[in-house]
């Protein structure tokens, strides 16, 4: 952000062996993902919604079998949210295939559009 009546310093490279963050990131600082992470694996009892009993497992494997158990008492979502993380999204795929005459020269095209947007010749 550029200072208010002043120059944009920040928007200007630094110059040939000029350092702008001198002290840099913490050395032992994590980062979102690993904390996250250790959050998600770390273990906790609690009642399984499938089979009933009471059980010590990670805190993701808690929040699946609650995706399971929703799915199970017929919400639609979280159907196809485990659907999808399964077996992967279901692409559309569109056809658009003709012919153009160019002075004697005949194109044909054949395309293949996803559900993305994205063609495949």
């Amino acid at each position: 952000m550029a200072r208010r009546g002043g120059t944009p310093e920040n928007l200007i490279p630094p110059q040939k062996g000029e350092i702008r963050n001198p002290k840099g990131r913490p050395v032992g600082s994590r980062n979102r993902e690993t904390i996250i992470r250790q959050w998600l694996e770390s273990i906790k009892n609690a009642k399984n919604p499938i089979t009933g009993e009471l059980e010590a497992l990670p805190i993701v494997d808690q929040i699946v079998l609650a995706l399971i158990g929703k799915a199970l008492k017929g919400d639609v979502y979280a159907f196809k949210e485990l659907m999808d993380s399964a077996f992967g999204k279901v692409t559309d795929k569109t056809e658009h295939t003709g012919s153009v005459d160019f002075k004697g020269f005949k194109v044909i095209i054949h395309r293949t559009e996803d559900e993305a947007g994205d063609t495949h010749d």
